[in-house]
């Protein structure tokens, strides 16, 4: 885990210097969501119950943008926790398009890669020598890929650094889950969160 918030913050350093690099006088933008993560077969399930709760934070920045769109690189970490099964902490990051309405609607495309670990949130035991005895967990290092789709709002008309809500609907695998039972599990994310900017104050196009 230390290791994956150090990597974290390198990472929003560059973020953050290259946004100044390209001499941008926008402020960092800052993307929360609360989730809720099931096991599931993509496109099967849309909202689960009982409900797995997550959390993720995380910036991005532009390669490319155009009036009405966007190509864009996310950095983000995460945390879920999923009862009798799992919790996860993880570090993923995004390649991303938007493309947005004169009324502010925006619709998004993001494919990630990963790496999140793992540990149980049951006591694990083995049986050793005619007795069971609890297991030690350190947890399992996994590659998560990730496909999302969402579907947003900007507040404010005109604004360089505008605020956003969305909702996004994500798709990912966990690998290697289990080689010798099920060498890859599928989850669905149910995120409902915000884009705001900090540091900077914003400023309107002319």
């Amino acid at each position: 885990m230390t290791k994956t918030l150090f990597l974290f913050i390198v990472v929003i350093i560059f973020v953050s210097s290259y946004g100044d690099l390209k001499g941008q006088e926008r402020a960092i933008p800052v993307n929360i969501s609360l989730f809720n993560e099931s096991t599931a077969i993509p496109f099967t399930r849309f909202f689960s119950t009982p409900a797995h709760p997550g959390i993720l934070v995380g910036t991005e920045f532009n390669y490319k943008e155009k009036e009405h769109s966007r190509l864009f690189q996310t950095a983000n970490i995460s945390y879920f926790y999923h009862n009798y099964l799992a919790q996860g902490a993880g570090i993923n990051t995004e390649l991303g398009y938007e493309r947005t309405l004169k009324s502010g609607l925006a619709f998004e495309g993001l494919f990630g890669i990963g790496y999140m670990h793992t540990f149980a949130t049951t006591e694990e035991f083995s049986f050793s020598d005619g007795q069971y005895l609890k297991k030690t967990d350190k947890g399992n290092a996994r590659l998560f890929p990730s496909f999302s789709i969402d579907i947003g709002y900007y507040l404010k008309k005109g604004e360089i650094n505008n605020g956003k809500i969305f909702i996004r609907y994500q798709l990912w695998a966990e690998y290697p889950y289990s080689p010798d039972f099920i060498p890859v599990m599928t989850h669905v994310n149910l995120h409902v969160g915000a884009k705001f900017f900090i540091n900077k104050k914003a400023k309107k196009n002319d």
